[in-house]
């Protein structure tokens, strides 16, 4: 009876706690966002703890400072560079007809069609191509959508600022105080765990840094090189920028995300050549942006995924297309950028307390 007591007190304690995280998500939020940034930002600390002259060091308090101040700068840094060029790209095609769009593009659309009427394959029946496509279109770049979004960002503002300001009021103390997001773990386990505890949180910690740097190494690296190829091939160099973060943002969605990526990449460079002849100029052009996308992938895979998904967390890349997947089927896109993350802690974990069960032997032998 008292076994029983025991555990419904355990499953009682687990829904509660639930309920905290859950009633209080935004300040969850607020932590992990700051964990993150702490783990982003330790190399750079250590880095600046390490600086000295003739025996005078920098204090961990300054050091968490300019590394701080480094994150705004990169933030600042982005925002002035890639929002004007965002809100010229959704200005531009918000003022794009798409009846002129398919119009324009109405000779290899008949074309399309003949080629389906001949192998008797409909999109549908009741509805031919151009009307299709002029119904998708409108739904990519609603006018009503972007206004609606724009104007929201008004009231939106308030919320950023405070987001921001307890985001970077965590982040300064999480990297100021080593120690201090531990501690405050270890405030909930028993104490027979903690020895246990504080080695899974050790493990925890260097893994996902490296995991998180690897990622931010992999965007800019993507942005670089589709903003450098597609530069190349003749796309103006600022929308070739706002393309190659389209490609770099969405490339955090493990598998789809490139295939994403390259989709709105094309749809965008479509948009704004309208005015390119479509057989001799914008189909070449097009299959040239396909190249660009192609070989970036094919650098991508051979050269960043490899370092980020095996190296930094060190897991076979057959184990992580596995745990993708299987995130995805049950959490959608959400759960598979938060799947190597979650896989990571959940086999220091394993590692840690049934390192005894063969399974979890070969899956951890190498963390």
């Amino acid at each position: 009876m008292n076994k029983n007591i025991r555990y419904l007190l355990i499953v009682l304690g687990i829904v509660v706690i639930g309920f905290i995280l859950w009633y209080f998500k935004s300040i969850v939020a607020y932590i992990l966002i700051s964990s993150v940034l702490s783990l982003i930002g330790r190399p750079i600390i250590n880095f600046l703890n390490k600086l000295q002259y003739k025996n005078i060091k920098l204090p961990n308090a300054i050091s968490s400072l300019l590394t701080l101040a480094l994150f705004w700068a990169m933030l600042l840094i982005f925002f002035r560079v890639f929002i004007p060029l965002i809100a010229h790209q959704a200005s531009e095609l918000s003022t794009i007809d798409s009846e002129f769009l398919v119009n324009k593009l109405h000779e290899p659309i008949e074309k399309l069609e003949r080629l389906f009427d001949k192998y008797n394959f409909n999109l549908n029946k009741d509805q031919s191509i151009d009307q299709y496509l002029t119904e998708r279109f409108i739904s990519i770049v609603n006018v009503s959508v972007l206004s609606d979004f724009f104007s929201s960002i008004a009231g939106i503002l308030g919320n950023i600022f405070i987001a921001a300001f307890a985001i970077s009021f965590i982040t300064f103390f999480f990297l100021k105080d080593r120690g201090l997001l531990n501690d405050g773990i270890l405030l909930f386990v028993p104490d027979k765990y903690l020895e246990r505890t504080t080695h899974i949180l050790k493990s925890i910690k260097k893994l996902l840094t490296r995991y998180f740097i690897g990622i931010i190494i992999q965007i800019s690296g993507i942005i670089i090189l589709v903003s450098i190829g597609l530069t190349i091939i003749g796309i103006d160099f600022s929308d070739a920028l706002v393309i190659g973060l389209v490609v770099g943002l969405m490339n955090i969605i493990p598998y789809l995300g490139p295939l994403i990526g390259a989709t709105l990449g094309l749809v965008l460079g479509l948009a704004t050549n309208l005015d390119l002849v479509f057989y001799s100029e914008l189909l070449p052009l097009l299959g040239y942006m396909t190249i660009v996308f192609i070989i970036v992938q094919v650098i991508d895979n051979v050269v960043f995924q490899p370092f980020i998904y095996s190296s930094s967390v060190n897991a076979h890349p057959l184990e992580i297309f596995l745990v993708i997947m299987i995130a995805g089927s049950l959490f959608g896109i959400t759960g598979m950028i938060l799947a190597i993350p979650s896989y990571t802690i959940l086999r220091v974990i394993a590692k840690e307390f049934f390192n005894n069960l063969k399974v979890v032997k070969k899956l951890t032998e190498k963390i």
